[in-house]
Formats: C-alpha cells, structure tokens, sequence
C-alpha cells in the first residue's frame, strides 16, 4: 500500500504516528511518504529579500517538522520518502494525495470540534472535503 502521511509537527503528529506504530500500519510492506507543507511567505514580503533566502526558510522550517518524523521512522525500522511543499496546507496534501496515486492519507486533527471550525476553519476539513484518496484521521 502507499500511504501518505501528512506531517504538521504538532502534538497530534507525534499522536498519530504513535498510534500508526503501535497498530502495525508501519511495515516494510507498505510504501511511505511523509509530507509537511509550509505555508506561502507573502508575495510583498518575500519581494524585499533574496529568494534563495525565501527558498531557506521554506527548508529550515520544513526541516523543523520532518526531522523528529525521520528520527522516529528510523527508530522503527520502516524506509519513508520525506518531502515539503509551499502553499495552503489543506489544497497542498489534497493535491498530493491524489496526483500522487497513494491509496491512503492518513493525518492528525487537532480536534477543535464544530465551533472552532467554523471560527478557525480546520486543515483537516478541507482535506476531507478535496481528497479524493481514502482519509485515516486521527484525533
């Protein structure tokens, strides 16, 4: 199977791969590709720097979040793909998911409920709502 797994380096990250670990998810049969998405600097700030300076930060950032997901993987012994993208977050994994053919995404939810989503709006909603690849949401 071919699993995309998005990463966002918060709690609910660390939640859902401990849980995909300790639910024999993770197995060398499967094929992985962890992806955490950065979101875009504004057009009018990035215009005031160099872009390899924009390009560095979108690295060092994406390196914040994939470094502990590389660590763990590691630790269990299962090979993983590591990549970032620029963009919204929720249209980024969407867009990925499908294009990329992989037969499951599975991401963490922070789990705001009904009310925060309407006043936060939530990454995981909208993934839902644009994936057209089967979704394993954790909370």
């Amino acid at each position: 199977m071919k699993i995309l797994i998005a990463a966002d380096g918060s709690k609910h990250t660390k939640d859902m791969l401990a849980y995909l670990g300790t639910h024999a998810w993770l197995t060398e049969s499967n094929q992985y590709t962890v992806l955490t998405v950065v979101p875009e600097v504004p057009r009018r700030a990035a215009s005031y720097v160099d872009a390899d300076v924009v390009k560095g930060y979108y690295q060092e950032e994406a390196d914040k979040v994939l470094e502990p997901v590389r660590a763990f993987f590691a630790q269990q012994g299962v090979p993983a793909e590591f990549q970032h993208k620029v963009g919204h977050p929720a249209e980024a994994i969407a867009h990925e998911a499908t294009q990329g053919n992989y037969d499951l995404l599975a991401l963490g939810s922070h789990g705001h409920g009904v009310l925060g989503n309407l006043i936060l709006g939530s990454v995981a909603t909208k993934v839902l709502s644009l994936c057209k690849v089967p979704v394993l949401l954790l909370r």
